[in-house]
């Protein structure tokens, strides 16, 4: 899972455009959206895609998208468990 990780990390940094952040400075259990990292709602849509394009792990609604994206931990875990 810690692969996983970091991947997402990578993802967050380079396909949502975090500025002058590295993928240490991600706290694993850090909130995604608003206090955390700061995405917001189309950065939620753009995480979708990503995560069936990078995993092939498809996100079907909103509230198991929420739940997915709460934080780098549980978003890994959330792909881990729908990977085997």
């Amino acid at each position: 899972m810690e692969k996983t990780k970091e991947k997402i990390k990578e993802i967050l940094i380079n396909d949502l455009k975090i500025p002058g952040i590295k993928p240490e400075d991600i706290a694993g259990d850090a909130p995604l959206f608003g206090d955390g990292l700061g995405l917001d709602s189309l950065d939620a849509v753009e995480l979708v895609v990503l995560v069936q394009k990078y995993f092939e792990v498809q996100i079907a609604d909103m509230e198991e998208g929420r739940k997915a994206f709460a934080s780098v931990d549980s978003l890994a875990r959330y792909i881990t468990e729908r990977q085997k």
